[in-house]
């Protein structure tokens, strides 16, 4: 029996982050089920990175998935809507009908002084998305150490 292949939280995050910061399959983030470690792929950007020839082998890396397949997009927004400005829902359910609705999104929040309750909502949801995927694809998820002072 081989051990779960164990990857830090913060590369984790900033994978999930590489990945959701272009267009659907532009960017793509691999994990190694062997050794955890983590792969940078672009069609748009060289990462200069060394791939394996066997990169796309489901059976030996895991394809770290867009921000909106663990339902972290518009349905984050709008269940954060629901929960902290319900009087704002028609109106950002409309946001999301046209490009930009995410500036326009955060604009709302920031005038109603719920932008940063916005930020801790999204930080939290996408901690628990990623851990939940990660268990599912039985990782081990560790963390960096605190600084320790001298």
């Amino acid at each position: 029996m081989s051990l779960a292949p164990s990857v830090n939280f913060d590369d984790l995050e900033s994978a999930l982050h590489w990945v959701s910061s272009a267009g659907p399959f532009e960017n793509s983030a691999f994990i190694s089920k062997e050794t955890g470690q983590i792969y940078f792929t672009s069609i748009t950007y060289d990462t200069d990175e060394e791939l394996p020839e066997d990169i796309e082998d489901a059976a030996s890396y895991l394809s770290v998935p867009h921000r909106n397949d663990l339902d972290l997009g518009r349905s984050l927004a709008l269940n954060f809507v629901e929960g902290y400005a319900p009087e704002d829902l028609d109106t950002v359910q409309g946001y999301f009908h046209r490009r930009g609705a995410y500036g326009r999104f955060k604009d709302l929040m920031e005038r109603r002084g719920a932008l940063e309750k916005w930020y801790e909502y999204e930080r939290q949801a996408t901690k628990t998305a990623l851990l939940v995927w990660a268990n599912e694809h039985t990782l081990t998820v560790t963390y960096a150490a605190p600084p320790t002072e001298a």
